[in-house]
């Protein structure tokens, strides 16, 4: 069955996150970061930061939410047994810290196929509570078989 560009261009409503100093702590602990930057309030205060920082990575985490109904959405048309990561990409902005609220809005950037593969390509867009956008992500799935 081929794969249809119809959702292209569409939006989903924004997530919201609020990030959390113990969250940032398991985070970095559980990807192996020692930076105490991301573990030591007081460290990260004298570097001039509010409290202890996120590692830039930790945008999987508070953009998440944000993706999770475009990949289910019967109108993206994705089978979900049949997918496969297919990479992401992500330019960031300021850092963020624990107490930021980083709203995360998706849209489905792309929809394409290629040698019976689909290509689902989204863009997701989180700021802070300033207005800064601190990432923006592109994310790629490939579904075989279509």
């Amino acid at each position: 069955m081929p794969v249809s560009t119809a959702a292209v261009g569409k939006s989903y409503p924004p997530t919201v996150y609020a990030v959390g100093r113990e969250k940032i702590r398991e985070y970095a602990l559980a990807v192996g970061e020692t930076q105490p930057l991301h573990l030591d309030v007081e460290a990260a205060r004298a570097a001039g930061y509010a409290d202890v920082v996120a590692p830039p990575m930790f945008c999987v985490v508070y953009s998440a939410a944000a993706l999770a109904p475009a990949l289910f959405d019967p109108e993206v048309g994705i089978n979900f047994a049949l997918m496969v990561h297919g990479g992401q990409d992500f330019r960031w902005g300021p850092l963020v810290v624990a107490g930021d609220e980083i709203t995360t809005s998706l849209s489905v950037r792309s929809i394409a196929e290629d040698g019976g593969k689909g290509f689902y390509v989204f863009e997701s867009v989180s700021t802070n509570q300033a207005g800064d956008t601190v990432c923006v992500g592109t994310w790629t799935n490939i579904v075989r078989g279509v």
